[in-house]
């Protein structure tokens, strides 16, 4: 006799091999079941947001579907945060959580499937009759619909009986579609008469790594991608780093010339545009994506397909161009990405300045890494002065719904992905995400071979200073208190260390540079006066529409 956990259990580790959960009534018989059953692994995590935030992170750094599972009610709501941010990313994945009973609603039940769907994730129920198949549907649905997708089990299945007969729960990955051949002469053509072209990739884009490469190559092209997607033409000598609001000046003074752009998996979303002022307004801005339209107005040609066929049918059919780009200084181009005004240690207020500091830890840190940073104003330093050596060696968990404190959410995830590829995980996290997580401080230095942990500690939420202090609202809210996060980590089983000026590195660097396992948290007391680029931006974006709200 198979009980409905027993098969969910099993339908999950014919699919998947990873899952983050944390244990409560709606999932115990489940994880159980895991446990018993399968060849699942099982990463218990400290606060239900890590479980979809670490299998979102998994799959954002090894291209594989993971699962995340939690209780009902609570347990539930304390995911909508990662769960959102997941669907908005687009990232496909499995939350399993328990639900009201078949019998009808509890007094401490809400409207689960209601809520997913407001967070812009679908729910399979189970039954009793084909848990099985009910799980590989919504298998099958998260990587149909490349989003996250919850699996919903009433509080009195899980260990009823189920009738259902054995078969094949494998689950089949659908078919992206193929380029069309005429769009794709339309684009081959703007391709060979363009004189400055650019091709832009974003996470959508991995596949066809090697041919747009190629691509790019027999174009004279200049290369970017898009933030998430760092590390794509990492090597390659017209590769001018990042588009949107972590490109040097160096870099959006070649975009700002560009006459045709080919974006190619990248959701050309109002950062990787710079709020649609980075390119000429006369560009030829081509979009090629799974989605069935464009993502933002300046396309001026769209085609829905596979990154993989579009590149290998453009391959056909464009010329080797030797007149692209004239005058151009190649070793210009290629040091673009860290063309950055040079920064003194220590900023006018006496701390360090975080520039300084990041690109000293650049130097320090093994070439083998992988980032999992949170949002917050520092992300501006860890995206602009940390390199990354391949593509999917950046996750940026919660930037989508601008979200800060999934940083040690999503590590757990970053790490196992870190862990199977041998390089040390890198966690970037500003003061006040980082004490909103600490929880799964805890969980990172668990699941972490080795794990360097940048606590960027300026004691305020700076991204607040700098839009709304500037505009004379009371600071006093935007402030925190200077913690101590060295204490959290060694509470944890970390070593850590203030960092207040730069020589404080060293002992780190050592153990950094000795490959031994471990984990270290830097507890980096830089200066919040200095305004990261991005963020300026952002102001005079602000300053811009509300002009035009008073002109109006």
């Amino acid at each position: 006799m198979t009980t409905v956990a027993e098969r969910i259990a099993t339908t999950l580790d014919a699919n998947a091999e990873e899952v983050f959960g944390l244990m409560g009534n709606g999932n115990a018989f489940l994880i159980d079941a895991m446990l018993r059953l399968t060849n699942l692994r099982y990463t218990a995590v400290r606060h239900e947001a890590a479980t979809v935030a670490s299998a979102d992170a998994y799959h954002r750094a090894t291209r594989k579907l993971a699962v995340a599972t939690a209780t009902y009610g609570a347990g539930f709501t304390n995911t909508l945060t990662a769960l959102t941010d997941a669907a908005m990313s687009r990232t496909p994945l499995l939350l399993v959580v328990g639900d009201a009973p078949t019998s009808g609603p509890r007094p401490w039940d809400i409207d689960q499937v209601a809520v997913a769907q407001a967070c812009g994730a679908p729910t399979v129920v189970v039954s009793q009759a084909t848990p099985g198949r009910d799980t590989l549907a919504a298998i099958e649905l998260a990587l149909q619909s490349r989003g996250p997708v919850v699996l919903s089990i009433p509080y009195d299945l899980p260990t009823a009986i189920t009738e259902e007969s054995e078969g094949d729960f494998t689950a089949h990955v659908p078919l992206a579609p193929v380029a069309d051949q005429q769009q794709v002469s339309e684009i081959a053509a703007l391709l060979n008469g363009a004189r400055k072209p650019v091709i832009l990739a974003g996470r959508g884009a991995r596949e066809a790594q090697a041919e747009l490469r190629e691509l790019a190559d027999r174009l004279g092209a200049i290369t970017v991608a898009s933030a998430p997607a760092r590390g794509m033409f990492t090597g390659r000598q017209l590769d001018a780093g990042v588009c949107g609001g972590f490109s040097s000046e160096r870099t959006m003074g070649y975009l700002g010339q560009a006459d045709v752009v080919l974006a190619v998996g990248a959701s050309l979303n109002q950062f990787t545009m710079g709020f649609n002022r980075l390119f000429d307004a006369n560009v030829k801005l081509i979009q090629v994506d799974l989605l069935e339209a464009p993502t933002n107005p300046a396309v001026t040609h769209f085609m829905q397909a596979s990154a993989a066929s579009t590149a290998e049918a453009l391959l056909s059919e464009v010329t080797t161009r030797t007149d692209t780009w004239p005058q151009l200084n190649a070793e210009e181009v290629a040091t673009s990405q860290f063309a950055r005004e040079e920064s003194a240690e220590f900023a006018e207020d006496g701390k360090l300045d975080p520039r300084a500091l990041t690109s000293a830890l650049n130097e320090r840190l093994p070439e083998g890494r992988l980032i999992a940073s949170d949002g917050g104003h520092f992300i501006g330093w860890a995206n602009t002065h940390l390199s990354v050596p391949s593509p999917d060696s950046i996750v940026l968990v919660g930037t989508q719904f601008q979200s800060i404190g999934l940083g040690f959410s999503s590590a757990p995830g970053a790490a196992l992905a870190a862990n199977a590829t041998d390089r040390m995980l890198v966690v970037a996290t500003g003061d006040g995400g980082a004490v909103m997580a600490v929880a799964d401080l805890d969980s990172t230095v668990r699941a972490a071979d080795r794990v360097t942990i940048v606590v960027y500690n300026d004691a305020a939420y700076t991204a607040e200073v700098t839009q709304y202090g500037q505009l004379g609202l009371n600071e006093q809210p935007m402030r925190i208190e200077q913690l101590n996060f060295t204490k959290f980590a060694e509470g944890v089983g970390a070593r850590g260390t203030v960092v207040n000026r730069l020589a404080d590195l060293e002992e780190w660097a050592a153990w950094a540079a000795s490959g031994e396992p471990g984990a270290w948290l830097l507890d980096c007391r830089i200066s919040n006066s200095i305004v990261a680029p991005y963020q300026r931006e952002i102001m005079e974006n602000l300053k811009r529409a509300q002009q035009a709200t008073v002109s109006a």
